[in-house]
């Protein structure tokens, strides 16, 4: 979202957002390292290679929108709506209403449309509902009754804003900076137990991008952080965070034992890369258009997915990395991949094949399992601080 888009066409939006990138001849005869900007308006580097499998999956998305076009047409605008199955419906479930869930779930792993995007991360996530239980001038409201008031968050936001995505032809002008300072700063009045906590500056600026409008972005941030991800994630101790961590690390012994073991033995802590993967969503990491394709899939599914797209990553480098002998060469390991994975079909393949399925149910016991362990150590930690801070205060004159 470049400010507020004006209406225009679909045909000339798809053509228009699904250009094919064209290396000079020098650069296809040197294999040199070419740049170019995304869908998103980020500047990407990567060599012909990169290039190539960018234009690749840019058709794909184009065959794919014709596939959701033939939908519309001939189910209706928001046919994907009439997906959702209760329980107590299961008995009389209309079988068009199970086909639609069926195909929904298929078309999202493989890519909502850009253009769509928008309307069916709105509805499908919750965030339309959540918008509809309170008045209409609900954001417009908070945003004036905040204006000019000074917080710990307020003030860490505006730390941050020219962090955020430095040289983005949106996000780092005066309107960008401006238009993600309100998003943050009016839903750290939402929640003050949340506040604001670094990471979320970069999952709002990428809502941003894709949504309507701003109000819209903010509404997609609250279903996230309330509804989409586990509790606590953002609070002051990240203690959501640091659970997530270590379910993480037990399904990846699970899942690829001799990656776990191998990096175990090298005293390399995978939350060193893991902890920025579930804070920012994927949003540093990963290419924008493959991020995109992931959340995608998160807002539809659930938190879930972020294990499974985490899993695939070690999945995908499992014999190089069993051949690193230092921490430098996993963490070179892992940056090179993600920062490179331009096709979101080779990770999303991994993630959803070759991992083993994993339910909610499955995730949120685990979690709890987790749970005691993280807030006794939070707990020791405190009180090591709070015993430093004493030790501190009594050597003061």
């Amino acid at each position: 979202m470049y400010g507020t888009r004006s209406k225009r066409d679909l045909s000339f939006e798809i053509q228009s957002q699904m250009t094919i990138l064209r290396p000079s001849i020098h650069a296809r005869r040197a294999n040199i390292v070419v740049k170019f900007q995304d869908l998103y308006g980020f500047t990407v580097e990567g060599n012909v290679d990169d290039v190539n499998i960018l234009n690749e999956v840019r058709e794909k998305v184009r065959q794919q929108g014709k596939v959701w076009w033939s939908l519309e047409a001939n189910k209706g605008a928001n046919w994907y709506l009439q997906t959702y199955v209760s329980s107590a419906l299961k008995s009389s479930l209309k079988f068009s209403v199970l086909v639609n869930a069926i195909t929904l779930k298929r078309l999202i792993r493989k890519g909502i449309p850009p253009v769509l995007r928008p309307k069916v991360w709105f509805s499908l996530s919750g965030a339309a509902k959540k918008k509809s239980t309170v008045p209409d001038s609900y954001y417009r409201d908070l945003t004036i009754a905040v204006e000019g008031k000074i917080t710990p968050a307020t003030k860490q936001i505006d730390h941050d804003l020219p962090r955020t995505f430095p040289g983005h032809p949106w996000l780092d002008t005066p309107d960008g900076h401006a238009a993600l300072r309100r998003v943050l700063v009016v839903y750290s009045f939402r929640d003050s137990d949340v506040g604001y906590c670094q990471g979320l500056n970069y999952v709002a600026a990428l809502l941003l991008l894709v949504m309507k409008t701003e109000e819209e972005a903010f509404w997609m941030l609250a279903v996230l952080l309330e509804n989409v991800l586990v509790n606590d994630c953002y609070t002051n101790n990240l203690s959501g965070c640091h659970v997530e961590q270590r379910v993480f690390k037990g399904l990846l012994a699970k899942e690829c034992p001799r990656v776990s073991a191998h990096l175990e033995a090298l005293e390399f802590d995978v939350s060193l890369v893991a902890t920025e993967w579930f804070l920012c969503l994927f949003s540093k990491s990963l290419p924008s258009e493959t991020t995109m394709r992931v959340w995608d899939v998160l807002f539809y599914e659930g938190a879930k997915v972020l294990f499974n797209v985490a899993l695939a990553i070690f999945k995908m480098k499992e014999l190089e990395l069993l051949t690193t002998h230092h921490i430098g060469d996993v963490l070179n390991i892992i940056h090179n991949t993600t920062h490179h994975l331009f096709d979101p079909d080779e990770l999303l393949t991994v993630a959803f094949d070759k991992i083993s399925f994993m339910t909610t149910t499955n995730i949120t016991r685990q979690r709890k399992k987790q749970e005691p362990a993280v807030m006794a150590e939070l707990g020791q930690r405190l009180r090591r601080l709070n015993t430093t801070n004493m030790d501190v205060n009594t050597r003061l004159p």
